[in-house]
């Protein structure tokens, strides 16, 4: 999503962007954890071969997004904090 785009949405739809956000924090971490079992689970039983170190692609592209994800989120909370303090005034 642009940035631009959050001015735009109501309070609950940023809300629920934040809980969508939180849970695939959550769902990047499982990944990552997963990658690297599967990478430590191959070079135990492989020894190390291309396909051993494949699946640390895969946590580089997820962890680039989680990154994305961060600077979305930090975008919504400074979003809703400024909405906020509009409203107190």
């Amino acid at each position: 999503m642009k940035l631009e785009g959050l001015s735009e949405l109501s309070d609950t739809a940023l809300a629920e962007k934040m809980k969508k956000i939180k849970s695939n924090k959550v769902i990047d971490a499982a990944l990552v954890g997963f990658t690297l079992g599967i990478v430590v689970y191959s070079a135990v039983k492989n020894g190390f071969t291309f396909f051993t170190f494949f699946p640390l692609l895969l946590t580089v592209a997820i962890l680039r997004n989680s990154k994305n994800n961060k600077m979305l989120e930090m975008e919504i909370e400074k979003e809703m904090k400024s909405r906020k303090s509009q409203d107190m005034l």
